[in-house]
């Protein structure tokens, strides 16, 4: 088992930036390729981006490459999540998940591949 915890969420300008963090507890966290998930009032939960256990992978969804980035600090047992540039169409929950069996890092995008959640945390963009 482990626990997932989201923080850092907020309001901010479009053209701005915040950071997110998913910390856990439980089990080792390094055993586990991490993703970060969005969902807009309405909408389905949508990828963002993952990492795989060591951090040396991360694979991002085409709406977030190049204006987001994911890391991880093993040592902390957290999960990070920058965002800049960030638009309207950002608004969303964001969640963080922990994906137990080895898979490839494409397939870290489907979130029926994840076993743990956080409760998520709000962006709100405004214009």
């Amino acid at each position: 088992q482990v626990q997932l915890v989201e923080s850092g969420g907020g309001l901010v300008q479009a053209g701005g930036s915040l950071r997110l963090s998913c910390t856990a507890s439980g089990r080792t966290f390094s055993y586990y390729a991490m993703g970060w998930f969005r969902q807009a009032p309405g909408k389905e939960r949508e990828f963002v981006a993952s990492i795989n256990q060591s951090g040396g992978t991360t694979y991002y969804a085409d709406s977030t490459k190049g204006r987001f980035t994911i890391s991880r600090d093993n040592a902390r047992n957290t999960m990070y999540l920058e965002m800049n540039n960030l638009t309207p169409e950002d608004t969303a929950v964001y969640y963080c998940g922990a994906l137990v069996t080895p898979v490839e890092i494409t397939q870290t995008q489907a979130s029926s591949m994840y076993d743990y959640w956080g409760q998520g945390t709000q962006v709100t963009v405004s214009s």
